[in-house]
């Protein structure tokens, strides 16, 4: 059986500690065949680029990877951050047996394989590093097969995620295991990656070139991931000649576009909408469209996007400036009679009027503030001249008896109580004084005045 097949395959086969650490090795040391990204993988920590805030003296990643460390933990970062680098490192230098499950390809049966072996092994003196690479798509009885021994420590579990593990983690194993974010490179650890990749002899050892602008358009275009610009790296220098230099042209005739980092389930997806909507809501135009493209290219549902706009129009705009609300219900429509790639455009439009509209959120504060009322039991019983009066027998129990047709008073507005006697001299609208609410804000006292009998 190959070291890769084991990895993802169930459980390592037993023998010394040192047979078993190299195959740990073998993994993770790629073929000369090997993509870019693979044989350009950190061998020790003085190799890795970025994550500082993690790998310092002291903190508890370099203790585990120095060896030293005996938690658990939960690395949690974007693709091409270094996750299963650092799981790499962790199985080097601790000595002691590793096995590697996908979460993508293992079940419960190979969890509990290998907690079984691993506990056999303990008896024996040797400690097993179990790195689940995706832990996230574990369903909850799997992660909740790995409890007890990662309580015991019968393993040192690396479990490796690009989801938020808040919602994709039972508690009780996060309760169990550091949680280490993993930010994306910033863009010196990205040049680093790059250069290093060039002139290394595991990667193209001097082959070709790479001009400076190259290297700061790669840096731009992998986004903070590492894996992503080595890819590139690869791509562009496969189209030049040894001892020609990779250039902005090179990388313009061999890389169609950046591959927009959105996962339509995970993070990204929340931490983009958010944005979008944040943005809308500050009025800044550029910034919503920013998002919004991001959105678009990513292969959002285009029909997600009109949504919001609709809710955002009458929670962040409202009467500030009530045709937000029937341009973003309009762009609704257009997005399901049109589609995609015109409605964007129809977005752009609904976006754009969003952003640039008066902002209230007094809507949003008035139902909430009706609503809050209600649930605290202020619900007192209908006036009578209010209620339904079309039925026989209406009348002889009081139903509509009294009740004043504005329209026939030459005003349009009459005294008369609407709201049951506990709410009487309830005030949930707030106007503001922007946009068109500016306009009510000026006749909305008058009007309660003359409703309520005291104007």
């Amino acid at each position: 059986m190959s070291p890769q097949d084991d990895l993802f395959g169930g459980t390592t086969s037993g023998g010394d500690e040192g047979a078993i650490r190299r195959e740990a090795s073998d993994f993770f040391e790629a073929p000369a065949g090997a993509p870019l990204a693979a044989r350009m993988r950190p061998r020790s920590l003085e190799d890795v680029v970025g994550q500082e805030h993690l790998l310092g003296e002291g903190k508890p990643l370099r203790r585990l990877v120095e060896g030293s460390g005996d938690a658990s933990v939960i690395l949690y970062g974007p693709p091409g951050t270094g996750k299963t680098t650092i799981a790499s490192l962790i199985s080097t230098a601790t000595q002691r047996r590793f096995v590697g499950l996908s979460a993508l390809s293992s079940g419960v049966k190979e969890v509990r394989a290998v907690i079984d072996q691993a506990r056999r092994d303990l008896i024996n003196g040797h400690r097993t590093v179990l790195f689940i690479d995706e832990v996230h798509r574990f369903s909850k009885t799997q992660q909740d097969a790995l409890l007890a021994a990662v309580e015991n420590r019968t393993v040192l579990l690396v479990a490796a995620t690009t989801e938020n593990p808040s919602f994709s983690v039972v508690a009780p194993l996060l309760s169990r295991s550091l949680l280490l974010h993993l930010e994306p490179l910033d863009d010196p650890a990205l040049t680093t990656v790059i250069t290093r990749a060039i002139t290394d002899e595991r990667g193209l050892g001097g082959r070709v070139g790479i001009d400076n602008d190259a290297v700061e358009q790669l840096v731009m275009l992998a986004g903070g991931d590492a894996r992503r610009a080595l890819t590139y790296v690869e791509a562009a220098a496969e189209a030049v000649k040894d001892g020609e230099n990779i250039t902005t042209d090179t990388l313009r005739e061999n890389i169609n576009r950046a591959v927009v980092r959105y996962d339509r389930d995970g993070d990204q997806h929340y931490d983009v909408t958010s944005a979008f909507i944040k943005s809308i809501r500050g009025s800044d135009v550029d910034a919503a469209l920013h998002y919004l493209a991001r959105m678009i290219e990513a292969g959002e549902d285009p029909r997600f996007i009109a949504r919001r706009l609709i809710i955002h129009a009458s929670e962040d705009i409202g009467m500030a400036d009530p045709t937000a609300l029937q341009t973003a219900v309009a762009a609704a429509q257009a997005v399901a009679l049109i589609g995609m790639p015109e409605a964007r455009l129809t977005l752009a439009q609904a976006t754009i009027h969003l952003a640039t509209a008066p902002k209230s959120n007094a809507v949003i504060e008035a139902i909430s503030a009706a609503q809050q009322d209600v649930r605290e039991g202020k619900i007192g019983p209908v006036p009578p001249h209010l209620r339904d009066g079309h039925y026989e027998g209406a009348k002889k129990l009081g139903h509509a008896v009294g009740y004043v047709y504005p329209h026939d008073d030459p005003t349009g507005v009459v005294p008369q109580q609407y709201a049951p006697e506990i709410v009487q001299d309830a005030r949930y609208y707030h106007p503001r004084p922007r946009g068109a609410e500016k306009r009510i804000e000026a006749y909305l006292d008058r009007l309660r005045g003359i409703v309520r009998g005291d104007g």
